[in-house]
């Protein structure tokens, strides 16, 4: 926690794991500025493929960065990614960003690119007034923001979370996801040591909020108590 108050909430976990939902739902609860990592490495797996390079060609990987230009638009609590020039949205959660995102996300050159990035929403979220910062991602308690006020993994079981992308109308092979994500030698998939670990596999949304807002909100009580 900030002396100020502005504090950070990491909320990491594998595909469909609910923390999209869960984190929209508190940054509206506590005036967070939201920010889902994943879009960012769907929206520069887009750019990349769009760009014809392979995630096999590192170095090609590593010149195609060096010409991207990134920015933030916030929006509805939100941070987009701005690549380019153009916010992507339907068009990264298509099948070809799926099959690629995480071998695109395993290559240490597109995590260096986008690390300090990632890092420069909580001045995002500062200028723009909020209370905090929420990030969802997979290494974010661990590498992000490891000094995070807050830090939660969520779990749910395979068959819960493959149910759910189904239930969006989406095709994702969760299962090989983990496993690339969990294996992977630069910042894997992790429940980072000391995290609040939340199984959603039985719990609803407003379950899973309740909990995660009960543990912040006594800790903001007692900051404030004995500031």
């Amino acid at each position: 926690m900030q002396s100020d108050g502005f504090f950070i909430v990491a909320v990491d976990g594998g595909a469909a794991s609910g923390k999209s939902s869960t984190c929209r739902a508190l940054s509206a609860r506590f005036g967070l500025l939201h920010v889902d990592t994943g879009s960012y490495y769907r929206a520069i797996t887009h750019r990349l493929l769009n760009l014809g390079v392979d995630p096999s060609e590192p170095h090609a990987v590593e010149a195609a960065l060096a010409r991207i230009d990134l920015g933030t638009r916030v929006a509805d609590r939100s941070a987009a990614m701005v690549i380019d020039g153009n916010t992507p949205e339907d068009e990264i959660r298509g099948p070809e960003v799926n099959a690629n995102v995480s071998a695109f996300a395993a290559l240490p050159e597109v995590r260096a690119f986008l690390l300090e990035y990632q890092r420069s929403q909580a001045r995002t979220a500062r200028d723009g007034g909020f209370a905090g910062l929420i990030m969802e991602g997979r290494d974010i308690g661990s590498v992000i923001f490891p000094d995070a006020s807050f830090r939660f993994f969520l779990m749910a079981d395979p068959k819960a979370r493959v149910q759910r992308r189904a239930a969006q109308g989406q095709t994702d092979s969760i299962q090989e996801r983990d496993r690339l994500d969990s294996q992977r030698k630069s910042s894997p998939l992790v429940c980072p040591e000391g995290a609040v670990q939340v199984d959603s596999t039985h719990l609803t949304l407003e379950e899973v909020v309740e909990k995660i807002s009960e543990i912040i909100e006594a800790r903001l009580g007692e900051t404030s108590s004995s500031g």
